[in-house]
């Protein structure tokens, strides 16, 4: 499934809307005070409504006032939202500690199944990042909300932000939290100048906005002050200006074209770059190639330098390295992925953590203490482990690690790295049962770079000619 903003995003630009239709079953709405009133309220609302809207947001408080019965009807109501094609943001506000976050985080993820949620941001980062954790799943953190009562303690200067509110203290936050681009805000369309200072200081992050319509919030004025340069990154929610309007279908008809007309008339979808192209450039930038005069592990002399020990240092790049090893993983039959140390070990680990995957490695030295394991981690005899490298250039460290496994009781019959430097690895590897499989060939790194410019001409010619010659070598 791919990513909750990345999906909101393609379906902006689909529908040309960013509404979100709010599913708030008030009890006055309702001709009994019944979990199954509030469903079927909400269901009316979904069909009504749904070819207009780009996400729905059902508020928990106005189910969980039927105990058991309004939680069932949340699942069915959001599985209606599912049927159509849609995500949930589910409204909830949720914030404790972290081992309480973890529960909350489940219940709304996997037990309700909601795509995104709103998350209260004033116990600090360790409440947050449990619901952060699923990279697939969205979290709206509340910066600056449209109740009148917010200004209470959101605009509050903080003396470390130089006198500005605390609310853009939550919005800078919120960058440093994201390593998944997972993390949005909660600005309310109530307050358009919150939005102008939060969207300065996030100039990237999708903003759920509550508060037009009933609540006396600006359309036209909310989307001046928030949208994104690309005129997307605006979760407009409206939950009674449409439930309460005589026919909601047509009030959120009517919204959707405002919308189209003030965000979508001006702005044109910019062609995204593919991850592959977006980890190639984000390599180069990061340090993790260099060129110049280099000798590598094997005694090669390179004019290029891989140094994936430094993707551990940039969370944001190693999650979509995971997510690319993931995709060749995908093809593959085994039990555990094996990491080999050290580069592979914080590799391993998050593609692991991406894929669910069990992870396992053979050690450099045995211990000489304690269970003294070769190979460390759970696993049984008899089962296949897939090794994972960062780099292939020759096969030699492959094969020791492959040669340990076996000798736990493995079967191991294929190797993933993210780079071949196409430098022998593959034949040697093949010579000993072991099918490479790379993300990138060099080659291949070679071309995205020069396509995109961001190598000078002259130094890929140079490697180039290394790689030309090494392959005439047949090494």
């Amino acid at each position: 499934m791919p990513a909750f903003f990345s999906r909101l995003e393609a379906l902006a630009w689909k529908r040309r809307s960013l509404l979100c239709v709010g599913l708030d079953p008030h009890p006055d709405d309702l001709p009994s005070p019944s979990a199954t009133a509030a469903r079927d309220f909400c269901l009316h609302l979904i069909e009504a409504t749904h070819r207009h809207a780009i996400a729905f947001k059902p508020n928990a408080a106005f189910f969980d006032i039927y105990g058991a019965d309004g939680w069932q009807a949340l699942q069915e109501v959001i599985a209606a939202v599912h049927d159509v094609g849609l995500p949930v943001v589910l409204d909830a506000k949720r914030g404790d500690i972290a081992s309480t976050a973890r529960a909350y985080a489940q219940a709304a993820f996997e037990r309700l199944a909601a795509d995104a949620l709103t998350v209260n941001p004033y116990l600090g980062r360790d409440a947050v990042q449990p619901f952060l954790s699923e990279a697939e799943k969205g979290v709206f953190l509340l910066a600056k909300t449209s109740n009148p009562g917010g200004a209470d303690l959101q605009d509050v200067g903080v003396v470390e932000e130089d006198g500005r509110p605390l609310y853009l203290r939550v919005a800078r936050l919120a960058q440093t939290w994201s390593t998944r681009g997972n993390l949005g805000l909660v600005v309310g369309a109530t307050h358009p100048e919150a939005l102008a200072a939060t969207r300065t200081a996030a100039p990237d992050l999708w903003f759920l906005a509550p508060g037009v319509g009933a609540q006396g919030g600006s359309l036209e004025a909310a989307l001046a002050a928030g949208l994104r340069a690309d005129g997307l990154g605006m979760l407009i929610a409206v939950s009674r200006g449409i439930s309460r309007a005589a026919n909601p279908a047509a009030a959120a008809a009517a919204l959707h074209e405002r919308i189209a007309a003030l965000a979508f008339e001006h702005h044109r979808p910019a062609p995204l770059p593919s991850r592959r192209e977006a980890v190639a450039r984000r390599l180069v930038e990061s340090g993790c190639v260099q060129f110049g005069e280099f000798t590598l592990k094997s005694g090669l002399r390179s004019p290029i330098y891989l140094d994936l020990r430094r993707l551990a240092s940039f969370p944001r790049l190693l999650g979509e390295v995971a997510a690319l090893y993931a995709e060749v993983l995908a093809s593959l039959s085994f039990d555990h992925i094996a990491a080999l140390p050290y580069a592979a070990l914080p590799i391993g680990t998050a593609v692991a953590l991406r894929t669910g995957r069990s992870l396992i490695y053979p050690r450099k030295e045995v211990k000489a203490y304690g269970t003294r394991a070769a190979v460390e981690g759970v696993f049984r005899v008899g089962q296949t482990a897939v090794m994972l490298d960062d780099l292939a250039t020759t096969g030699g460290s492959k094969l020791e690690a492959a040669e340990k496994l076996r000798a736990a009781g493995l079967k191991v019959h294929d190797v993933v790295v993210l780079i071949d430097r196409q430098s022998g690895a593959r034949a040697e590897l093949a010579a000993h049962g072991l099918q490479l499989h790379a993300v990138f060939t060099l080659s291949e790194l070679l071309a995205l770079w020069g396509q995109g410019g961001w190598v000078p001409a002259g130094e890929i010619a140079a490697v180039r000619r290394w790689l030309s010659s090494r392959q005439r070598k047949g090494s």
